[in-house]
C-alpha cells in the first residue's frame, strides 16, 4: 500500500507539486491522471525515492520513505519515463544484472524471469541482444527488470506510450495479472480508454494538488458526464489540452 500526505516539490521558484494526498490499496490499480506539467512524474519520483520531497510525507506498507528509503526501493517495482535498456547485453542478462543489483540469488532470478516471461511473452526475444529492439518490446524488457524481485508495489509511468495495439493490450493484461496477485499498482497515463479499463481508483491532478479522487464513476458523476475523458477536462479544467 502506498499512502502520501501533503507532498510537495519545489525546484527553486518553480512548484512542481504544492500538496498531494491520496492512498493507492494493495489488489487495486490507481490511476494518477493530469494534464501535462500537473506533477505526476515528480510524484511518482516521489514516492520511488527518486527525488526528496520539500515537504509531505511517502510511506509504503507503512514504511517511511524519508526515514528509510532502501526499505521502500526493496518494496516498489518502478518504470520510469526513463527506460533505457543495455544494447549489448540480451533481455535475459538484462533482466538478470536488475535481480543480482537486488541481491536476489541466481536461481531465484531465473525462475523469475521464467515467470515474467511468460506473463509478457518475452520468451522468443530472451537470448537476443536487445540493440534493435522495437520500442514494445524494449518497454517489456524494462518492466519485466521492474518486477524481478516481485515488489508488492508497483510504480508504471505512461507504460503504453508509443506502443502498437497488441502490445497495448498485452501489457493491459499483465497490469491485471498483478492486480489479480494482489499487488497495489499505481500507473499514470493519458488514455483514457487505458484508465477506463483498467483503473479501481482514479486520482486526478491538476496545478499540483488534487484535483479529485474515488471511482471511475465517481470521477463521471463528480463531473457531471458519461465521458470519461470530458470529466477529466472539467475538473482539470484543462479546455482545449489534450489529457
Amino acid at each position: 500500500m502506498i499512502e502520501i500526505r501533503d507532498l510537495a516539490k519545489r525546484f527553486g521558484a518553480v512548484e512542481a507539486v504544492r500538496s498531494v494526498s491520496f492512498s493507492a490499496g494493495d489488489g487495486r490499480v490507481t490511476g494518477l491522471l493530469g494534464p501535462n506539467g500537473a506533477g505526476k512524474t515528480t510524484t511518482l519520483r516521489m514516492i520511488s525515492t527518486l527525488l526528496a520531497p520539500t515537504a509531505g510525507t511517502v510511506r509504503v506498507d507503512g514504511i517511511d520513505a524519508a526515514a528509510d528509503p532502501l526499505a521502500v526501493r526493496s518494496r516498489i517495482g518502478a518504470l520510469s519515463d526513463a527506460r533505457g535498456l543495455y544494447a549489448r547485453l540480451t533481455a535475459r542478462e538484462n533482466i538478470a544484472y536488475y535481480g543480482e543489483l537486488r541481491g536476489l540469488p541466481r536461481a531465484r532470478i531465473a525462475r523469475a524471469i521464467g515467470d515474467l516471461a511468460a506473463m509478457l511473452e518475452l520468451e522468443p526475444l530472451l537470448d537476443r541482444r536487445t540493440d534493435g529492439f522495437s520500442q514494445g518490446e524494449r518497454m517489456k524488457v524494462a518492466i519485466a527488470r521492474a518486477l524481478v524481485h516481485d515488489p508488492p508495489n508497483v510504480i508504471l509511468d505512461e507504460p503504453t506510450n508509443g506502443l502498437d495495439v497488441m502490445t497495448t493490450r498485452s501489457l493491459r493484461e499483465a497490469v491485471r495479472r498483478l492486480r489479480e496477485a494482489g499487488k497495489c499498482v499505481l500507473f499514470s497515463s493519458h488514455v483514457m480508454q487505458e484508465v477506463a479499463a483498467l483503473c479501481d481508483e482514479i486520482v486526478i491532478v491538476s496545478h499540483g494538488v488534487v484535483a479529485a479522487t474515488g471511482t471511475p464513476e465517481a470521477i463521471r458523476a463528480a463531473a457531471g458526464s458519461a465521458d470519461l475523458e470530458e470529466a477529466f477536462v472539467r475538473l482539470t479544467g484543462a479546455g482545449g489540452e489534450a489529457p
